[in-house]
């Protein structure tokens, strides 16, 4: 599912409502997907799922590659 995106902002203030609305976090990712924790780290290890921020306590999604995610499943 990786995409190649671009983005450019013109200020913070436009960067800040991106951030809000486009990027969801792994529980909003499972709850859009409706799945589980254990099978959303199964997504990313396949690689199914790329988040775009991943650390030791959480992943960052692209709200549009979990939904397109869960459009491709059904």
């Amino acid at each position: 599912m990786s995409n190649e995106y671009s983005f450019q902002f013109k200020d913070v203030h436009e960067l800040r409502a991106f951030l809000n609305d486009e990027v969801v976090t792994t529980t909003e990712a499972i709850q859009l997907i409706g799945c589980s924790r254990q099978n959303l780290k199964q997504l990313v290890d396949h690689g199914t799922l790329v988040p775009i921020k991943q650390t030791p306590r959480e992943r960052l999604f692209l709200k549009s590659d979990v939904l397109n995610y869960k459009m491709k499943r059904k």
